[in-house]
């Protein structure tokens, strides 16, 4: 007889584990999902093309509605069938409408809520997060009827939004609390080449700024920005960027061990077995996720236990950094800035807007950041994944993988050649 597993949210990181469930025992479990959104499992990192206009919703579905019916997998969406407590003893959950599923197995999978900056104003109608579709499609409308847009944070969903807007014909400006943009990502000369690629683009910034609060008219719409100074700018929309955090109020309210998120363990257990937890919701040796990458690595360990194969334990690696801004490529990874034990190379041709920064402590490559030309990316983001000893090619990967191969080549012929004649002799 199956047992019953019951995941909470239908978003990236639950779906991507049922996926791996049911190709590691398809037989395993009678599988019931709820989520919160009235849609199928779509791609959220997706959502800026979405906003640009380079793909439709239609586009970005992973799993439509007849997967889930496909695969047997009782799919509860829409805000009614959110759950909303979690009966640990009986192992049952309750949805917002009341409707109850119990389990053998759970998994939590509710992702992050966006922070919203405190500021008098905030709840005016035009002030939005960008997380999900409904964002996007509210988005959308206001670049119908409005100009004036202004986007809080500089980070990637900040300046992803900020494109999308601009290229829908909105006027944009970004502000940002640091005086470089992406300043967890990026390095201070691959930050500028950035702002000066998108000012190109259209796009106003306001670095360092300090909001004050947010002003609205006599129908309780945003129409300005106050900042500290005293200086207002025009806003029909605020878009807040500012980052995420877990939301784990669901678990908190059910007794599990929480911290910054839902605390796992190597297996995304948390502290009751029954409970499992994977995505952005959950927090593992002091980390917290807003990555697919890791989250990805999670849902297949988290699977596998699922299963009751019980072998993979998951690790947290370094996560590299994209921009999906249209022909703007950027690629950052680990410690992209170093401290007084590492070493350094560069590459900067401000002709062709190419930039390479690398980072060594010692033999190995700890940190990259790359502008312009991204293709080595991969090549670099592995090499620090592996932690490999780079000691025989070190003083060349700046030039890329193609050219530090050749001459290891050239190297391991030449080693070859003299053990020959060493031989001979």
């Amino acid at each position: 007889m199956k047992k019953r597993l019951v995941v909470i949210g239908n978003g990236m990181a639950g779906m991507r584990t049922v996926e791996e469930v049911l190709e590691a025992n398809p037989n395993a479990y009678n599988i019931t999902v709820f989520g919160a959104e009235p849609y199928g499992n779509y791609n959220r990192i997706m959502l800026s093309p979405v906003l640009s206009g380079e793909k439709t919703v239609e586009d970005i579905m992973i799993n439509d509605r007849q997967w889930y019916k496909d695969n047997d997998i009782t799919l509860h969406a829409g805000e009614s069938k959110a759950v909303v407590a979690i009966d640990r003893k009986h192992k049952i959950v309750t949805t917002q409408d009341g409707t109850e599923a119990p389990y053998d197995k759970l998994l939590i999978a509710t992702g992050s809520n966006p922070f919203v900056l405190p500021v008098p104003g905030h709840e005016l109608d035009g002030v939005i997060s960008f997380r999900g579709i409904f964002d996007v499609n509210t988005m959308l409308q206001y670049t119908k009827t409005h100009r004036h847009a202004v986007v809080l944070g500089g980070g990637l969903l900040g300046l992803e939004a900020a494109n999308g807007l601009r290229q829908r014909g909105m006027h944009v400006t970004v502000l940002h609390n640091s005086d470089i943009l992406l300043n967890r990502q990026l390095d201070r000369t691959a930050a500028v080449m950035l702002q000066d690629e998108l000012e190109g683009r259209g796009i106003h910034f306001k670095m360092q700024a300090k909001t004050e609060s947010l002003e609205g008219n006599e129908h309780g719409h945003v129409r300005a920005v106050k900042f500290a100074d005293g200086t207002e700018l025009p806003c029909d929309l605020f878009v807040m960027a500012i980052g995420v955090r877990p939301n784990q109020t669901l678990a908190q309210s059910a007794g599990l061990h929480c911290e910054r998120g839902i605390v796992v363990n190597d297996t995304l257990q948390t502290f009751d077995p029954s409970i499992y937890a994977v995505g952005e919701c959950v927090q593992h040796r002091g980390q917290t996720f807003g990555l697919v990458a890791p989250v990805f690595d999670q849902a297949k360990v988290c699977a596998n236990h699922l299963c009751q194969h019980g072998v993979a334990e998951y690790k947290t690696l370094p996560s590299a950094t994209k921009l999906k801004v249209s022909g703007i490529h950027l690629f950052s990874v680990g410690e992209f800035n170093g401290d007084d034990d590492c070493q350094f190379q560069h590459f900067h041709d401000p002709k062709l807007q190419v930039y390479k920064r690398l980072v060594f402590r010692g033999q190995r490559l700890v940190g990259a950041v790359v502008y312009g030309n991204t293709i080595d990316g991969g090549w670099y983001q592995q090499l620090v994944e592996q932690e490999t000893n780079v000691s025989h090619f070190r003083t060349v990967m700046i030039f890329g993988q193609a050219y530090a191969n050749a001459v290891t080549e050239q190297l391991t012929e030449s080693n070859v050649s003299t053990t020959s004649q060493m031989e001979v002799a």
